[in-house]
């Protein structure tokens, strides 16, 4: 069941359903009738969302849900310029107090929170996966294009600060088979399980790890987190890192992740043969920032 906006290539033929999750309980005999055994809510993002689909769906299936690294008190740190837990992060690490991160600062996601959305779904038995970034081949959020559009315009030099933050990753297609594994489990009823990779590249070393799978031999230039364009923000000074720990996933599903160069090398070949509509940038913010980098004499 999905909202029919996109209909991804290459998937095979199944029956679904096109709906909008506010119409969600309207449909309430089509899934009954479709009699599902279990069910993943990809994006719910607010109470409201979670409401509307544990209406909707038959009882007594195996639920899981999408949810996020951001529930933890250090995501909310990050958002406040502070510093306030050691990494890795678990589960048992404290969540935020402060809720609705985006609210005034993102348009349409005043209502968002991943803390609303697990306290309707975990009494419900469901399973919380929190997810890192996830990144992979036909990522909308085209998390490698902080580097991949200076690669497609042929910069030779690229702006970026001190490279130290780590934030965690997961392959999207490790990440899928945690969820059907987690769906699997009965002994995953009702709790969270973080999803991630094992090690946590910093960002300068991811960076050059997207260089390297592009074919590119661009330098990353040092240079002031003032001067950083606002794309590569993340790549000065963060206060508090993100990295987890998915120890209780790979312990409790036996779930295992891939070899993180392979698969990076797999999304960057992917989304260099398929570039964004609009791949052109205005880089004279990278060029202002480059006069500022410490000439070598």
């Amino acid at each position: 069941m999905h909202r029919g906006v996109l209909e991804p290539e290459g998937l095979p033929a199944a029956k679904h359903l096109h709906a909008d999750r506010s119409q969600l309980r309207d449909h309430r005999a089509e899934l009954a009738a479709f009699e599902p055994d279990a069910a993943i809510d990809c994006r719910a993002l607010s109470r409201a969302d979670a409401q509307a689909a544990l209406d909707a769906l038959p009882g007594g299936i195996r639920l899981a849900v999408i949810s996020s690294i951001d529930v933890y008190r250090a995501f909310g740190a990050l958002h406040e310029q502070r510093e306030t837990d050691p990494v890795p992060i678990d589960e048992d690490s404290p969540v935020r107090l402060e809720r609705y991160p985006y609210r005034g600062r993102l348009p349409d996601m005043d209502d968002y929170d991943k803390l609303d959305v697990e306290d309707e779904y975990l009494p419900a038995g469901a399973t919380a996966l929190r997810l890192p970034m996830v990144y992979g081949e036909h990522d909308y959020q085209r998390r490698e294009e902080f580097i991949l559009r200076r690669v497609r315009a042929g910069r030779r030099r690229i702006p970026f600060g001190a490279g130290t933050w780590l934030a965690c990753r997961g392959y999207v297609r490790d990440i899928a088979r945690g969820a059907r594994l987690a769906l699997e489990s009965p002994a995953t009823r009702g709790i969270a399980l973080n999803l991630c990779e094992d090690r946590t590249f910093s960002m300068r070393m991811w960076a050059l790890m997207i260089l390297e799978a592009a074919g590119s031999d661009a330098e990353l230039v040092r240079v002031d987190d003032a001067a950083l364009p606002e794309d590569l923000k993340p790549t000065g000074t963060m206060p508090q890192h993100i990295a987890a720990s998915a120890h209780r996933a790979r312990t409790m599903l036996g779930w295992t992740t891939s070899d993180p160069g392979e698969t990076l090398r797999t999304t960057v070949r992917w989304h260099l043969d398929n570039p964004p509509p609009d791949a052109t940038m205005d880089l004279t913010a990278d060029d202002r920032a480059l006069e500022t980098a410490p000439q070598c004499v």
